[in-house]
């Protein structure tokens, strides 16, 4: 007779330890949402993360919480693989030059069809359903606010190598994202731009690019680079060698001894072009982990690499 009401006194005890950590999380984040509460984060995601659905709704998710609390979130998006895919359905090769997309007219197309419509379009919905409000600096909205130039890249000589309808961020039309952000809205950008000298030709941008333009100009508090990546390790190879933070200095001997390889060179170069800006912190974490995005602003420990001018 006396085993029922002890557990449900046991039960009831698991529940207010339950409450109370919840209680004592929420209490940790207060130091950290003071200390965000009104600045700007620049999110860059990955393209290869639009296909986790699961990883997509926790990253929004933190972030209509971050616009929630009083932070202002803008998020930058890529959209790669799904443009290769839409490629492949259309029955186009893609081409790749030192690891840059070489985009032609049709490519083109087929970039502006996902990159500034479908997707960010997707994300918006997404935002809604999340209880949050989002605008989308894109093609389907009619408001895109990044501008640019073409680019290239040099080849073994030095000459330049013509990649298409590829190019780079030259202007942002700060104005309208800061507007946004006042109205409560998450601003959405692609990393595509039109030509900066008003004849309307669309450009592809390589979105860590995109998304480091867009934080110099609205002098972020921080960037954060949201991939398949846990952060930046000492041994490529080995996810248990991830370094949870790395000052400038450190970052660029790291690059100087060819421990940092691949397409987290052009991330960490474009970091520390950033910082060098203006830009105070860099977070680079991986999306997969569940609120990873909350977990590396709002605790003491976070998931991910920090790089910052100094500890």
């Amino acid at each position: 007779m006396i085993a029922k009401p002890l557990l449900f006194f046991q039960e009831r005890n698991d529940e207010v330890q339950k409450a109370i950590e919840k209680a004592d999380t929420l209490i940790e984040a207060m130091k950290w949402i003071r200390e965000h509460r009104g600045k700007t984060t620049v999110i860059k995601i990955g393209g290869s993360l639009m296909d986790n659905k699961v990883a997509m709704m926790h990253l929004l998710l933190d972030a209509v919480f971050m616009e929630t609390v009083g932070m202002r979130p803008v998020i930058v998006h890529g959209g790669g693989k799904a443009i290769s895919q839409a490629m492949s359905d259309a029955g186009i090769e893609p081409r790749f030059i030192q690891g840059r997309r070489f985009t032609d007219a049709p490519s083109l197309e087929i970039v502006r069809n996902v990159l500034a419509c479908q997707i960010p379009k997707m994300l918006v919905d997404e935002i809604i359903s999340y209880g949050g409000q989002a605008k989308a600096f894109a093609e389907f909205d009619h408001s895109t606010i990044l501008y640019g130039k073409k680019s290239t890249i040099p080849d073994e000589n030095g000459e330049p190598i013509d990649l298409g309808f590829v190019g780079t961020v030259t202007r942002v039309d700060t104005d309208a994202i800061t507007k946004a952000g006042d109205q409560g809205f998450i601003p959405i950008i692609p990393s595509y731009t039109l030509m900066d000298d008003g004849s309307g030709q669309g450009l592809n941008v390589n979105a860590d690019i995109a998304a480091t333009k867009v934080a110099k100009a609205l002098k972020a508090d921080k960037l954060v680079f949201v991939s398949e990546v846990n952060g930046v390790r000492k041994d490529p190879d080995d996810p248990n060698s991830m370094i949870s933070a790395l000052t400038v200095k450190e970052a660029k001997d790291l690059l100087g001894s060819g421990s940092i390889v691949g397409g987290m060179i052009p991330k960490i170069q474009s970091c520390l072009e950033t910082i060098e800006s203006g830009v105070d912190k860099i977070h680079i974490i991986n999306g997969q982990i569940r609120h990873s995005l909350l977990m590396e602003i709002f605790t003491s420990q976070g998931v991910g690499t920090l790089i910052q001018q100094k500890k």
